[in-house]
């Protein structure tokens, strides 16, 4: 017996809604275009004409074609039209327009996307941000991410073929201020520096983004240094006598401490430090070929982030057990503290869902998308 699989249109219209003070408003849409092998792409600046750049002949060539898409006058609205296309980013920037470049890179150009962790990048002192997507013959996807840092306040609102809406309306206007302050009180809480060092200001002073403790380790290596210790030796005190339990793709897993390493199932997990916690895809929660063991990578990584290994010994755990301890991922719980109804990615496998909720990751997804709204400034 045959059955018919879902397929989406070969394009999807999106439209950009600039609810900025700023008429001075760009955004970029990068990926690879899944319908022409997977080439590097952008769309131009009419919002319609692909561009597939060449692999140049330097390191640090400019793009070959306008990709800056000017939104125009605050209240303005525009629409674009994007193929199939994975790995996507729509990235917006607010008064300057951004600077991509392409390196060498045999039959496809690398493309040099802006950075927040390097200085002397072109768009450090620009106030940019993104969302992420992957629309392909399956679905649309796409969520609000603040795994690197938070800046411009991105709302996305999906629309199917029956008329269903589902929308994440992100961070406030004042979201970025509002997360700033929290963080500063946390470092007045617990004499933890680092929250505070996680604010950035442009050349005039003005506050320009908030990084990620991740991010901010990259930049100040000694930021966070020890931070979870104490958590951890706690945890592997009370695994050593007691029991953890992962519930891991249809299997519940046992978990214990023996000889200072996590054994979860058949998998041995190395103690993490705090920046392997904070990256969550270093020591313990590097991945493999092993695919049960990257299936308990995420659920793991999330309980240190969270903090919920010392008042659930169920992976994943109930949501009332998250950020409870005083040691724990301050910035992750702010962040979700303040985005419209909890929904935002924090921190790198925030989609490990809690075992009596929903997903606080912040995404929209659909089979049969018709059209996608993406707002910046707020809603």
């Amino acid at each position: 017996m045959s059955r018919s699989l879902a397929s989406t249109s070969t394009t999807l219209p999106i439209t950009l809604k600039n609810n900025t003070s700023s008429g001075s408003v760009y955004c970029y849409v990068t990926g690879q275009a899944i319908d022409n092998n997977y080439a590097v792409f952008l769309l131009q600046a009419d919002g319609l004409t692909p561009y597939y750049p060449a692999s140049p002949s330097r390191v640090g060539s400019p793009l070959q074609a306008n990709c800056a898409i000017a939104l125009g006058a605050p209240g303005n609205s525009r629409t674009i039209t994007i193929p199939h296309i994975a790995g996507g980013r729509i990235w917006f920037s607010i008064d300057q327009p951004l600077t991509f470049l392409l390196n060498p890179g045999g039959n496809s150009p690398g493309l040099v996307e802006p950075s927040v962790t390097n200085g002397s990048d072109p768009n450090y002192n620009v106030n940019w941000g993104f969302a992420e997507f992957t629309y392909n013959s399956n679905q649309m996807y796409a969520n609000i991410t603040m795994v690197d840092f938070v800046s411009i306040p991105i709302a996305l609102s999906l629309t199917n073929s029956s008329g269903g809406i589902q929308t994440v309306n992100g961070m406030p206007a004042n979201g970025l201020q509002t997360v700033a302050a929290q963080l500063q009180q946390q470092t007045s809480a617990d004499g933890v520096q680092g929250w505070t060092n996680l604010l950035i200001n442009s050349p005039n002073g003005q506050l320009l983004r908030v990084l990620s403790p991740n991010n901010d380790i990259v930049m100040h290596p000694g930021d966070f240094n020890g931070y979870y210790d104490n958590y951890i030796n706690q945890v592997l005190t009370q695994y050593t006598n007691s029991r953890l339990t992962s519930n891991v793709s249809g299997q519940t897993l046992t978990g214990s401490v023996q000889n200072g390493n996590i054994i979860i199932g058949s998998e041995t997990f190395a103690r993490p430090n705090t920046a392997d916690i904070f990256s969550s895809n270093s020591g313990p929660f590097s991945t493999g070929s092993n695919v049960m063991r990257n299936n308990i990578i995420p659920q793991l990584a999330a309980a240190f982030n969270r903090s919920t290994l010392l008042v659930s010994n169920q992976m994943p755990s109930p949501f009332s057990s998250f950020y409870q301890n005083s040691i724990t991922n301050h910035y992750s719980r702010i962040v979700h503290n303040v985005v419209a109804g909890g929904k935002g990615y924090a921190f790198p496998y925030d989609d490990v869902p809690p075992s009596d909720g929903n997903d606080q990751s912040g995404y929209v997804n659909d089979g049969a998308p018709v059209s996608m709204t993406v707002t910046v400034g707020g809603v």
